[in-house]
C-alpha cells in the first residue's frame, strides 16, 4: 500500500513558525492514529523549520487533503516579549518523492505491539497485531496495522521506516547542497485551511 508524504514546513517564517510546525506535526499525529491510519514520523525537537510524516490506509488521502495548505496558529511569542504578531502559519504539502529507501541495522530499530483497530477504534483487534517500531538513534516511528499477523505488519512498518528515512536523507542532503528545497515550498499567508490558538494548540473556527 502507498503511503503519502507530507511535509510540515515554516518556510522561511520566524522562530515562532518552527515551533508551530511541531505542533502541527502532534496533532496530525494523534488525528491520523485516531482515526486508524498507518503512520511513520519524523521526530524533531520544538524548534524546526520542517518535519515529514508520511500516512497509508483506508482514508489516507481524504486525511492528507484535509491538512494540505496553510495552517494557522494564533499566540503569542514565547521567544520575543514585546512582539505584536500573533498569527503564525505552517504550510502542509504533498510530496512527490519518498527518496531512495535506507538501509537499516536491525539492533537499531525497537519494536513494540499493540492492538489494531479500525478507523474511528472500529473492528478492534484482540490481539496485539498491530506493530510500532521506532529507528533509536533518530527517533522516527512507524505503526502498522494493515494486517492481521503481527510478523506481517513488523515488516511492514520496518519498510515504512526505511522510506521515511530516506526521504529524511534527501531532503538533508538537498539542504547540504545548498539547494533551495525549503524557498520552492512556499508557505501561504492568508486562507488557512487550519486555525489553532493558545498555548494548549485548540482548535478554533475558521470563521
Amino acid at each position: 500500500m502507498n503511503s503519502i508524504l507530507l511535509c510540515i514546513t515554516a518556510g522561511r517564517g520566524p522562530v515562532e513558525c518552527h515551533r508551530a510546525v511541531a505542533r502541527v506535526a502532534v496533532e496530525m499525529q494523534s488525528e491520523a492514529e485516531r482515526i486508524g491510519l498507518c503512520i511513520a514520523w519524523e521526530a524533531g525537537s520544538e524548534v524546526i523549520g520542517s518535519l515529514l510524516l508520511s500516512v497509508s490506509g483506508a482514508g489516507a488521502d481524504l486525511f492528507a487533503r484535509s491538512w494540505e495548505g496553510s495552517v494557522l496558529w494564533r499566540a503569542r511569542s514565547e521567544e520575543r516579549s514585546g512582539i505584536r504578531r500573533q498569527n503564525w502559519f505552517v504550510g502542509v504539502k504533498r510530496m512527490t518523492t519518498m527518496g531512495e529507501p535506507a538501509v537499516l541495522q536491525h539492533h537499531d530499530v525497537r519494536f513494540a505491539t499493540m492492538r489494531a483497530g479500525g478507523p474511528g477504534g472500529q473492528h478492534q483487534n484482540r490481539t496485539e497485531s498491530a506493530v510500532r517500531a521506532v529507528h533509536t538513534p533518530t527517533g522516527v516511528v512507524a505503526i502498522a496495522r494493515d494486517e492481521r499477523s503481527q510478523h506481517r505488519n513488523r515488516a511492514l512498518a520496518l519498510e515504512r521506516l526505511r522510506s521515511l528515512l530516506g526521504a529524511i536523507h534527501e531532503r538533508d542532503a538537498a539542504r547540504k547542497a545548498r539547494s533551495n528545497w525549503l524557498n520552492r515550498i512556499d508557505v501561504e499567508r492568508g486562507k488557512p485551511i487550519r486555525i489553532y490558538a493558545g498555548p494548549d494548540f485548540k482548535r478554533v473556527d475558521p470563521s
